[in-house]
């Protein structure tokens, strides 16, 4: 399996405006992968304009935010690039894309690292910002998922969010768990998958 890197990425549009994302870029070789799926803002922009910039940020909320419609994250200019970086990153990654490899669901973005910059330091890994972040993967899988897998899933992460959670990871957790809860609201879960 790769090395999948769990970002929040920066496209711009034919007319030059920013759109942010969630996404894992997939480390191979020499290359980062971007694999947006069919159809998305992210996958029209990389076609229309083949630069991205790769935000790394350690804070929950920007991913439960993105998965639960909130877009409005600050952004900040990268002097000599197009792309904006998140204002809350850690670093960020400018990435040109070399090369398409064209799917139905999935194309593959073959990128190569223009430039690194860091912006603060990292201060360790977290389990409850993990728990988000993977709480956050699975609110954009619902409709692939049995509602047993959901409610396991919820369950063994909630252990991190319950021992290891800061505000900041609570606040992100509320906004996740209002998106799920609001699913199963409105659609009917699958007993069985």
């Amino acid at each position: 399996m790769p090395l999948i890197h769990e970002c929040v990425v920066t496209t711009l549009s034919p007319e030059g405006r920013p759109h942010i994302a969630p996404l894992g870029l997939i480390e191979e070789q020499d290359y980062w992968i971007a694999a947006p799926f069919r159809p998305s803002s992210t996958l029209y922009n990389l076609t229309q304009n083949p630069q991205l910039t790769a935000s790394f940020t350690d804070d929950a909320r920007v991913f439960a935010g993105l998965v639960a419609g909130r877009r409005n994250w600050p952004l900040t200019d990268i002097e000599d690039w197009p792309a904006p970086r998140l204002s809350a990153a850690l670093a960020h990654a400018e990435l040109i894309v070399e090369r398409v490899e064209e799917h139905e669901l999935r194309p593959r973005f073959f990128c190569k690292v223009r430039r690194i910059e860091s912006h603060r330091p990292f201060l360790g890994m977290n389990r409850a910002r993990a728990a988000v972040l993977e709480a956050a993967i699975l609110a954009t899988r619902l409709d692939m998922l049995s509602r047993e897998k959901i409610e396991s899933e919820i369950a063994y992460l909630q252990i991190a969010i319950d021992k290891t959670a800061g505000e900041a990871e609570r606040e992100a957790w509320d906004m996740v768990m209002a998106k799920i809860e609001g699913y199963k609201d409105r659609a009917k879960v699958p007993a069985t998958r």
